[in-house]
């Protein structure tokens, strides 16, 4: 199944590039990063849905998750009966929410694009807009974010809200943490830990995704990108 049709994602030239390949290389895999990504999927939505109705949005909001990856938010949010869209620089990951809702039997309307280039792939409006999981930190210059931000907001209609989840960059500009805080999951086989490196220069810091899965065998995965400390 091809879901680019004709079209290739657009803007963000080579920070485009190395997210997209981050995210295509990342995808089978992204999973792994959750103890349960069901349940995950599930508490994800929950808190959403109480965010959309505690600003005065029902389920039938038109809702465009910009930065979808494998669904961890558009998935949850469709199952609640939200009129989703969603939209990835990852054709890989969006695939493997496109195969996950055709699963759960949910209606889904995907489009494979860049958030900096939203009109290029959606003519109309939303409600709302949500880039969950640190997706704009993505954008390595402030000249870019600006870009990706008018873009999400052209998009959306009258009085409509966008939604953004980043880390707290503001703390950890403090100290400029070499690595996260590591997670260790139990597998049928054993264990399973995740953790990035990052190293830093000035606002900006490469990072590498490891996966290690530690059960029958040893095995190492490693995923490389690059963030932008983003402030409040």
């Amino acid at each position: 199944m091809d879901l680019r049709g004709t079209n290739e994602p657009l803007g963000g030239g080579n920070r485009m590039n190395i997210t997209q390949e981050f995210y295509d290389s990342l995808a089978s895999h992204y999973s792994k990063l959750f103890q349960d990504l069901d349940e995950t999927i599930k508490e994800q939505a929950e808190m959403l849905d109480k965010l959309f109705s505690d600003n005065g949005y029902g389920k039938d909001a038109k809702v465009l998750d910009c930065a979808c990856g494998i669904g961890t938010q558009t998935l949850g949010l469709a199952a609640l009966g939200y009129n989703m869209s969603s939209s990835d620089i990852s054709s890989k990951a969006m695939l493997e929410a496109k195969w996950e809702s055709i699963r759960r039997n949910l209606t889904i309307r995907f489009a494979y694009t860049d958030f900096c280039k939203l009109a290029d792939a959606f003519k109309d409006k939303f409600d709302i807009i949500i880039a969950i999981d640190n997706a704009l930190p993505h954008m390595t210059s402030r000249e870019s974010l600006r870009v990706a931000v008018e873009s999400i907001v052209n998009q959306l209609g009258g009085g409509g809200m966008f939604v953004a989840s980043i880390r707290d960059y503001d703390e950890l500009l403090k100290t400029k943490p070499s690595y996260s805080p590591p997670y260790i999951h139990s597998t049928e086989n054993g264990q399973r830990v995740s953790f990035q490196t990052w190293k830093w220069e000035g606002e900006n810091y490469k990072f590498v995704q490891y996966i290690i899965e530690d059960e029958k065998t040893l095995e190492v995965k490693k995923f490389e990108c690059e963030y932008r400390a983003v402030q409040r």
